[in-house]
């Protein structure tokens, strides 16, 4: 392949895993069919890859993807149409198929903006997690289609064989194809059956986007910038809800250090370590926020999960130094999480916690109860957590060979390198840096260190 052509596929790639949810989303508005409109949308993949070498990428790529996607999804129905037409059960249809095609419904179809939001991966989110799916299918199902992860990647967060997540996103299309669901936002007052499920699957987009399973960059900006706006969304969309707030104040914060986590070489900087005069101040102030606002709405209720974590963060945006960190008051809200959202991954953040705050010696027992838990047996953060202690306590070569395995368990380049290179490089006190705090969601080997 010449220069010139590698360069052009490696944009379409690049252009894909940016729009190929959004691509999806608006054609699935067409079809009201999941599976029609993942092939549709990869059509015009391919149209792509055969115009593009020639003649350039559009200077807008990714509506170019989609306008091709929607008139394959045009042509889809009219041949569709035709066909249904020539069976007399359906002849009774034709004149209303017949008028669907006029150009100023077709131009209605392409528009697709016939509900409050105006958001076509809102509406699909909202879709895959209708209440006709279990909550398991509505996770693995949206993480698919929005978040473009693999199935590989949302069985390694799910901790179940890769075969099972391709059976449950297969079942979850049928489903709902076959209950005829529609490609909407549902009415205002049934929001909050679906909402619970759709602030989770944001939540775990931001987690990949935020720490990237596999591949060589760390980070994913583009997906992580669609969470934010997704999580911004939501609380327009539901401004009552306390949750939606702590989720928006959750991710704004951790994204406001999205500059520093990674060195000009792109390398992994980690918490502790972080320049914090490049954590993005913006960010930082809208979080704190909608952190007040989530608080505020909760009418001395005790928090979410998604609050409370965003409280965390926030002991961390608020302290100019590393050293300045208030590790009690992380401790105790650690403690509330733990009885609000009672996970593992919870328990590991809380030993971390513990340790900046009593010491490794008082960490290191919690750590070890955990590691007979098979929910972490390939949580490659367990093993980190455990060298960082071993080395604050002097036990080195236990450090070196926990750092070892959590290279071998971790499918990200940049963070095998650095797990490494701390195996190599274990100074004779032990270096003190333990891993940034994983976000405890409910699929607890999928979140971000």
């Amino acid at each position: 392949m010449s220069a010139p052509s590698r360069a052009t596929h490696d944009a379409i790639a690049a252009v894909w895993r940016v729009e190929a949810a959004r691509v999806t989303a608006a054609v699935a508005r067409i079809t009201q069919d999941l599976g029609v409109a993942e092939e549709l949308a990869g059509d015009a993949l391919v149209a792509a890859l055969e115009h593009w070498p020639r003649e350039g990428v559009p200077a807008n790529p990714g509506a170019w993807l989609t306008t091709t996607a929607k008139r394959r999804a045009l042509d889809h129905l009219r041949h569709r149409a035709m066909a249904a037409a020539e069976h007399e059960a359906l002849a009774r249809d034709d004149e209303a198929r017949g008028a669907m095609f006029t150009p100023s419904v077709t131009d209605a179809l392409i528009a697709a903006e016939a509900d409050p939001v105006g958001d076509d991966l809102l509406r699909l989110m909202f879709t895959a997690c209708q209440p006709v799916l279990g909550r398991d299918a509505q996770l693995a199902l949206t993480l698919r289609l929005v978040a473009g992860l693999t199935t590989d990647e949302i069985a390694r967060a799910f901790l179940v064989p890769e075969a099972t997540i391709a059976q449950r996103i297969v079942r979850a299309k049928r489903t709902l194809a076959e209950a005829c669901v529609p490609f909407e936002l549902p009415p205002r007052e049934q929001l909050g059956e679906r909402l619970a499920a759709v602030l989770e699957v944001v939540y775990l987009i931001f987690n990949e986007a935020y720490a990237a399973t596999r591949g060589d960059d760390w980070m994913r900006p583009a997906l992580c910038e669609e969470a934010l706006r997704l999580a911004r969304t939501l609380t327009a969309l539901a401004p009552a809800e306390p949750e939606a707030h702590g989720l928006q104040a959750l991710l704004e914060i951790q994204a406001s250090r999205a500059a520093a986590r990674v060195d000009a070489q792109g390398r992994p900087v980690l918490l502790m370590d972080q320049d914090r005069s490049r954590w993005d101040q913006q960010l930082i102030r809208s979080g704190l926020a909608a952190l007040a606002q989530a608080q505020a709405l909760g009418g001395g209720r005790a928090p979410g999960p998604y609050a409370l974590q965003a409280a965390i963060a926030a002991c961390h945006a608020r302290a100019a130094r590393a050293k300045d960190t208030d590790w009690n008051a992380i401790c105790r809200l650690y403690d509330a999480l733990l009885a609000a959202q009672p996970s593992p991954v919870v328990e590991l953040n809380r030993a971390v916690a513990i340790s900046r705050a009593l010491g490794p010696a008082a960490a290191l027992p919690l750590v070890q109860a955990l590691s007979s838990r098979p929910q972490l047996a390939n949580y490659h953060l367990l093993p980190c957590v455990m060298a960082d202690l071993l080395a604050g306590l002097g036990r080195h070569a236990e450090a070196r060979a926990m750092w070892r395995r959590a290279a071998r368990l971790t499918r990200n380049a940049r963070e095998r390198q650095l797990l490494l290179a701390r195996a190599h490089g274990t100074p004779p006190e032990g270096d003190g840096h333990a891993p940034e705090p994983a976000l405890p969601s409910s699929t607890p080997a999928k979140e971000p260190p």
